[in-house]
């Protein structure tokens, strides 16, 4: 990618030098000296520098919207066309005429521009493909999902991917790949380990017959940061990104690219809990308020009791009060069941003979 876009500057640099040079020469007085050379040079630097510009401009525009730009144009130029053929006929005027030029030059601005504006609000009625002309609806087209990198060290993609939400969707940056076997051959074992257990997901990715993995070859060798350089080609490709780094969530909003998270999709289907119903939770530490008692599902849902404080280490029921949902998870608040706080008072009630024990004990 960045090799190829190095050429085409390059070489368009060399033609506009050309041809400002040989136009400085042949037009201005003097022709062939250093100084004619030299404004020639510095026009044709002018020019590539104004080109370039205008490709750092429109870097954020995608395939789609040029397509769409070139199409209204096109619509614009013949409507243009055919306004003008219509009044030079009636009006028997020869359209070479020199009083026309400013009109001509009028009509087809508006044309243009009347053109590429309908086009764009119809954008998401039209689509383009190249090298074939396809008209079809775009609010029926999925986005491709780009994978990163920390989604592969999770082995629920591949139950995702199963499902077949995914067919036809997902690719995977070589980059990516690349890092993976970079990774694989470091000496830390941790760092090893989870590189390994990357590289074969994707080979179970590419084992699933309906999903059709795709990889893309394009690199942004100048950008060093990973995470930048998945989010410069999901714009470039104008697709998804899915990822399991609660971190990269933020950084989506700033870049205009939508990530999706493997947690957050992972909560969203979780079964929910509604007060009222009764669960079973083992006790396995102190909550922060006065006798609460905190567990856990087997989810990881955290559970905070009410009155379960006395239970440590204990399994109990308990009612569901109301639940919670945090960026993290969700967490459900119960109250301790009347069966678990009849165990407490029969264990701490003393039985018959303890207090005839006592009473003894009292007696002179």
């Amino acid at each position: 990618m960045s090799i190829s876009l190095s050429f085409i500057r390059i070489l368009f640099l060399t033609i506009c030098l050309l041809f400002s040079t040989t136009f400085a020469i042949q037009n201005l007085e003097g022709g062939f000296n250093l100084i004619n050379t030299a404004v020639g040079m510095l026009g044709g630097i002018g020019i590539a520098g104004i080109l370039i510009a205008l490709d750092f401009i429109f870097n954020r525009f995608n395939l789609r919207s040029f397509n769409t730009s070139i199409l209204g144009l096109f619509f614009g130029y013949l409507m243009a066309q055919a306004i003008l053929f219509l009044f030079t006929g009636m009006m028997n005027i020869d359209s070479t005429e020199a009083f026309l030029l400013p009109t001509r030059f009028l009509v087809y601005l508006f044309c243009c521009y009347v053109g590429m504006t309908m086009t764009a609000r119809a954008s998401e009625e039209i689509h383009v493909s190249i090298p074939f002309i396809e008209f079809k609806a775009l609010s029926h087209k999925k986005k491709d999902v780009l994978v990163d990198i920390s989604v592969l060290m999770d082995p629920r993609i591949i139950d995702l991917a199963s499902s077949g939400l995914l067919d036809h969707q997902l690719i995977v940056p070589r980059f990516a790949i690349k890092d993976l076997y970079t990774q694989a051959e470091s000496t830390e074992e941790n760092v090893k380990a989870r590189a390994r257990r990357s590289l074969e997901v994707i080979k179970k990715l590419e084992s699933l017959p309906d999903l059709d993995l795709r990889y893309v070859d394009t690199d942004f060798v100048e950008i060093k940061d990973p995470m930048t350089k998945l989010i410069h080609l999901a714009r470039f490709l104008d697709t998804n990104i899915i990822t399991s780094d609660l971190n990269r969530i933020q950084q989506s909003s700033v870049e205009g690219v939508r990530i999706i998270n493997i947690h957050m999709l992972s909560n969203a289907l979780k079964p929910i809990t509604q007060a009222g119903e009764v669960i079973n939770i083992k006790i396995q530490r102190y909550g922060k308020e006065a006798r609460q008692g905190v567990g856990y599902l087997e989810d990881g849902t955290m559970v905070v009791v009410n009155g379960g404080a006395e239970f440590i280490g204990e399994t109990i029921k308990g009612h569901v009060l109301s639940v919670k949902h945090t960026t993290s998870g969700r967490m459900i608040f119960c109250n301790a069941s009347e069966e678990a706080n009849l165990m407490m008072e029969q264990d701490f009630s003393p039985s018959l003979a303890e207090l005839e024990s006592h009473k003894s004990y009292l007696t002179y």
